[in-house]
C-alpha cells in the first residue's frame, strides 16, 4: 500500500491588511513584468482596488493581483491611457505568482475569482491590462491571449518599457 499526501488546495480570497508585506516580496520578485512598488505605494493600490485577491497554498500566500474600477485617483500611465479611451472597464494592474508555483493554475484561478467577481459590478463589462512587449514578456502574452484577451494599442512608458494594451469582455457564468 503507497500512501501519498494530499495536493495542497489552492485558496483564493481577499487580500487583508496582514498581506501586503508577502505580496510586496512577490512583486518585488517580478520585477520587471510588474512594476516595483515600496510598501506605501503597495498599501494605496490595494486600497484603491476593489477587487485585491491573493492565493494561498497550505497558508502561504503565492501570488496576488489587484483590479481597480474605471473611475480610480489611481496616476499610472498604463491605467490612465485606458481612462483616456474608455469610459467603464476595470484594470488589472497587476499579476504575479511566486516562481516555486508557476504553472500551476494560480494565475488562472486568480483570472477565474476576477471573472467572477466582476460579474457582480455594474459596469464592469470589460477587463484591461497591459503586457511587455519590449522587453518582450512571452509568458504572459501567450497566457493572456488563450484567456481571450486582445491589443488595442501599445504605448512606450517613461520607465523604458514599451506595453501591449490588452481588453476583453469579462467572462459571466
Amino acid at each position: 500500500m503507497s500512501s501519498s499526501s494530499p495536493s495542497p488546495e489552492l485558496v483564493i480570497r481577499s487580500i487583508e491588511p496582514a498581506d501586503v508585506d508577502p505580496i510586496l516580496l512577490i512583486n518585488e520578485a517580478n520585477v520587471p513584468e510588474v512594476g516595483s512598488v515600496d510598501a506605501d505605494r503597495m498599501a494605496f493600490i490595494v486600497e484603491e482596488s476593489p477587487i485585491a485577491l491573493v492565493a494561498e497554498i497550505d497558508a502561504a500566500v503565492v501570488g496576488f493581483c489587484l483590479v481597480l474600477s474605471h473611475d480610480s485617483t489611481y496616476d499610472s500611465v498604463n491605467y490612465r491611457w485606458f481612462t483616456q479611451r474608455y469610459d467603464e472597464f476595470m484594470y488589472l494592474d497587476r499579476v504575479a505568482v511566486d516562481a516555486s508555483c508557476r504553472g500551476r493554475g494560480v494565475g488562472r484561478s486568480l483570472y477565474a475569482e476576477v471573472d467572477r467577481r466582476m460579474a457582480l459590478i455594474d459596469g464592469a463589462d470589460h477587463l484591461a491590462l497591459e503586457v511587455n512587449v519590449d522587453p518582450p514578456n512571452e509568458g504572459s502574452l501567450a497566457f493572456h491571449a488563450r484567456l481571450g484577451f486582445i491589443e488595442v494599442g501599445q504605448q512606450d512608458t517613461p520607465y523604458g518599457i514599451r506595453v501591449s494594451m490588452q481588453l476583453r469582455p469579462t467572462s459571466r457564468p
